[in-house]
């Protein structure tokens, strides 16, 4: 049986892969314009034309397809799926694979298109795959909860992972601020409408997200009074669609906790921290956020039990912020862990020190500190929590493991790596 294939390009030499494609016993049904299937998608072609390349669509097994925004549309794909054609992107760069990968199809590079023409109709259909939740959470007094959010989404983004920022805190939503985007776009509001709707894809996240270099941030509501627009069902669908978005989706959420609403009223109806609640239910992996000082210590510790009821079975790692000899006096690390082990039992934790030069020069340039300032002291802590703590992605992890002999002295590894943190952290805390 010989495939049929509908050839959409401008960047391959289409005579020569015509011909390619005959010689295996291909048919070629139709030769277009990259672009031409995708306004034929959205009947924006009319008359002969349209209608003839719909024709071989619907007769076709494969269109191979310059991978690209205006090529490849999220209109092209449903036409496909709805007429069982299997899409090969052609990719000429990074962008064009994410974005072939972001609607689960398959890729290949420009001198390869005849293999994965012949290989697409018995390779079986790619499901797009299922992203983490990380959820930012600390308790009142400004720990720092936003800046770390951003730093750690900067960071896993920096290894080439597809990474999304989202802005969930109704009582005060910082993070366009902080990264000098504009809060007067759809946002986060606009995907929890369309959630509710049902018309919420990863097409539509990519098309309403702002980019923040490598991140897709999608920002929060731009007035607090507009909380009841974030209400838990639709915050709970847009999670579960940004799944299909993303790779990791960080999202900053508010430090309230309590069900004071439910508590007054039985009566279904908006709950300002709703959004708080239905992040912490749905993420993998909570990040508690500490302020290094005894009010923001004691406000943790209070706060802790309601954290665990709401994130249910996630882990939770505690990140302490803004670690300084100058609230808590000589080996301020240890009286944390002690303190912490003591009342809530965790016996884990990661320490950021205090570095305001870093900070304020992220915060003059509305960029993560990673880029402004990447060999500080904060950037450093934060790479290596990253790395200790929301598990490296496979590529890093892979590097790591090559790198260690089988049967070395995993114990002097150990050591090393505590003296060159002593030395990384010699003088902060």
């Amino acid at each position: 049986m010989s495939v049929r294939v509908v050839l959409a390009s401008d960047r391959l030499d289409t005579p020569v892969v015509v011909d390619a494609l005959r010689d295996d016993g291909a048919e070629i049904l139709l030769v277009v314009a990259a672009d031409a299937p995708a306004d034929a998608a959205a009947d924006a072609v009319t008359g002969r034309a349209a209608a003839e390349l719909l024709g071989a669509l619907a007769a076709a097994d494969v269109l191979a397809i310059d991978a690209g925004r205006d090529a490849l549309t999220p209109q092209l794909v449903a036409v496909c799926d709805r007429f069982g054609v299997r899409i090969v992107a052609v990719c000429d760069g990074a962008a064009d694979r994410r974005l072939a990968e972001m609607f689960g199809i398959a890729t290949c590079a420009p001198d390869d298109v005849r293999t994965a023409v012949l290989h697409a109709v018995t390779a079986p259909p790619t499901a797009p795959p299922r992203g983490r939740i990380i959820a930012v959470w600390g308790p009142a007094g400004a720990p720092g909860r936003t800046t770390m959010a951003i730093e750690m989404a900067a960071e896993l983004a920096r290894d080439g992972r597809r990474v999304g920022l989202v802005d969930a805190d109704t009582h005060a939503p910082s993070v366009a601020m902080l990264t000098g985007l504009a809060d007067e776009g759809p946002g986060f509001a606009a995907a929890c409408r369309a959630a509710e709707r049902g018309t919420l894809s990863a097409a539509e996240l990519e098309r309403i997200a702002l980019p923040l270099g490598d991140v897709a941030v999608l920002a929060g509501i731009n007035r607090p009074g507009r909380w009841p627009e974030l209400s838990s069902a639709r915050v709970g669908g847009a999670l579960e669609q940004c799944r299909t978005w993303v790779e990791d989706l960080i999202v900053d959420v508010a430090a309230p906790l309590e069900r004071d609403e439910e508590i007054v009223s039985d009566v279904e109806g908006p709950r300002r921290n709703a959004a708080t609640l239905a992040v912490l239910a749905a993420a993998d992996i909570v990040v508690a956020v500490v302020s290094a000082d005894p009010v923001g210590v004691a406000r943790f510790v209070r706060a802790h039990a309601d954290l665990r009821a709401a994130a249910g079975a996630a882990p939770i790692h505690v990140l302490v912020n803004k670690t300084r000899t100058s609230t808590l006096g000589i080996d301020a690390r240890s009286q944390v862990r002690r303190t912490l082990d003591r009342y809530v039992g965790v016996a884990a934790c990661w320490f950021v020190p205090w570095d305001p030069k870093a900070a304020d020069a992220a915060v003059l340039q509305a960029q993560p500190v990673g880029r402004v300032a990447p060999r500080s002291s904060l950037s450093g802590a934060v790479r290596r929590f990253v790395g200790e703590a929301i598990e490296p992605p496979p590529a890093r992890a892979a590097v790591r493991r090559s790198r260690v002999a089988p049967g070395a002295d995993t114990e002097g590894r150990r050591r090393d790596a505590h003296l060159r943190t002593r030395r990384t952290l010699r003088g902060v805390a």
